[in-house]
């Protein structure tokens, strides 16, 4: 069906026709979104009113619509799937910018253990290196006319006692990263606040203590005749 999502294998192509297509980028591409570029609603219609009278008719040409950071630029991209090559190719220049690959999260948190000032922040507050954990977030929309890059805040939390770091942020360290050039390139350490204790948030049912409170009571759903819904595929009538 012409609106079946991309398949795994198509996943693979498109990813290829586009690492193939930007052969001199100075840096790796990483890809924002893959999906199905739906085709045109009348071209999609004329297949449907030909295919219920000859099966055979072929489906729309498929495509992919892809956003891609190439050579720090937003690109938003047509791939066609028939003749594995792109057929529109625009750089994203207005407000926003593409998702967070977990590649970048996860360089962007690690920054700062190396960095000298945390680690005297963490020392300040008696807090162990190897206890902590860094995430990343994004710092938000303030209705600025145009941001110059992609940048990130990196927030930590403390374990030590417990698996729930939220229970445990580490307030008061300011720490901004430059996702392009993957710095950090500005950090404050405003004050000493702190850090809640870890009795008492452990969520696992290992470390609940007694008395617990009552068991649900069993909760039973039946459809005799089946369900009212009927999947094919990717379609549900």
């Amino acid at each position: 069906h012409p609106l079946d999502s991309l398949t795994p294998n198509e996943f693979i192509r498109v990813q290829a026709i586009v690492n193939q297509s930007h052969p001199t980028t100075t840096n790796d591409i990483t890809f924002q979104y893959i999906g199905l570029n739906e085709p045109d609603k009348q071209a999609l219609i004329s297949w449907l009113q030909n295919h219920r009278t000859t099966p055979i008719t072929a489906p729309p040409p498929r495509q992919a619509f892809v956003i891609a950071r190439i050579n720090h630029q937003t690109h938003e991209l047509v791939v066609d799937l028939l003749y594995d090559n792109i057929v529109f190719d625009h750089i994203h220049h207005g407000f926003g910018y593409p998702l967070l690959t977990f590649q970048e999260q996860n360089g962007a948190s690690q920054l700062v253990f190396n960095h000298a000032p945390f680690l005297a922040a963490l020392n300040k507050r008696g807090l162990k290196v190897e206890e902590v954990i860094c995430e990343t977030f994004a710092i938000g929309w303030f209705g600025e006319t145009k941001q110059n890059g992609r940048v990130v805040k990196v927030m930590c939390y403390y374990l030590d006692g417990t698996v729930n770091l939220y229970m445990r942020p580490i307030e008061a360290i300011t720490v901004t990263v430059d996702l392009e050039a993957m710095k950090i390139t500005h950090f404050r350490d405003r004050l000493v606040v702190p850090v809640p204790k870890a009795a008492g948030t452990d969520y696992r049912e290992s470390e609940q203590k007694e008395p617990f409170g009552p068991e649900l009571k069993g909760i039973t759903v039946v459809q005799p005749d089946g369900p009212s819904f009927i999947i094919d595929g990717s379609r549900v009538r």
